[in-house]
């Protein structure tokens, strides 16, 4: 038997050739499993909707004094367990496949469990990004592109900010230290924008919570402005 590595075409991890001369990897990094689990494949809320199952079925049975209330249990009880586990098998695998990778002229996302790719997204088709903060500083990098760049939505879930489906945003999703990643791509951005000689992109902050303000900030157009940006809740 031979070991087989899915991702040995690839001339590093993520990156699928050679970076041409002048590029740079500045950072990479991947999905949180249990992040994504929970708030991409909607583990703690499938979760919930199973035992609701399983208790109104437990109610049921005992108010009609059926006696098959052990198997029907147990059989609802496998189904669960079930469905369940292959939510977690696809966090893991979305966890393990997907590398997100920032470089001093680009974004590049790699996916797919069953298909790999990798999408390209030059910061000159960067119109603006969001930050979504949650806990212990796990968050999403939504990136909405220039008018005319596309990508496929079905093609990029779960790296898509969800629901937006008539302008797709690739998003960095569930990554840890959210937001040092979103100033180091302010930072970036503020280079490129500098070397083409375009307007800042804008950049605007969220936390993954119900009741945060949100709070807007352009990219720095200068290196001192990037280390010195702080948030602005409004």
């Amino acid at each position: 038997m031979h070991d087989h590595d899915d991702f040995d075409f690839e001339d590093s991890p993520g990156i699928p050739a050679p970076l041409p001369s002048g590029e740079n990897i500045l950072w990479q990094g991947s999905p949180n499993f249990r992040e994504v689990a929970i708030n991409a494949f909607h583990l703690r809320k499938i979760s919930l909707y199973f035992g609701l199952i399983l208790l109104i079925q437990a109610v049921s049975n005992v108010k009609s004094g059926s006696g098959s209330l052990g198997s029907s249990l147990s059989l609802t009880l496998l189904l669960s367990a079930i469905g369940v586990g292959i939510l977690l098998m696809l966090a893991y695998l979305t966890s393990r496949v997907t590398i997100y990778t920032l470089t001093n002229k680009r974004i590049l996302i790699r996916f797919g469990i069953a298909l790999q790719m990798t999408i390209n997204l030059p910061f000159s088709q960067i119109h603006s990004a969001d930050m979504r903060v949650g806990k212990n500083g796990f968050g999403d990098i939504p990136l909405r592109m220039t008018k005319h760049t596309r990508v496929s939505y079905i093609a990029l879930w779960p790296n898509i900010r969800p629901w937006n489906f008539s302008r797709p945003e690739p998003m960095l999703r569930c990554i840890a230290n959210v937001e040092e990643v979103a100033q180091l791509i302010a930072f970036t951005a503020a280079d490129v924008s500098d070397e083409a000689s375009d307007n800042p992109v804008i950049i605007k902050q969220k936390k993954r919570t119900p009741t945060t303000a949100t709070t807007n900030r352009h990219f720095p157009k200068t290196q001192d402005e990037a280390f010195s940006m702080k948030p602005e809740v409004s």
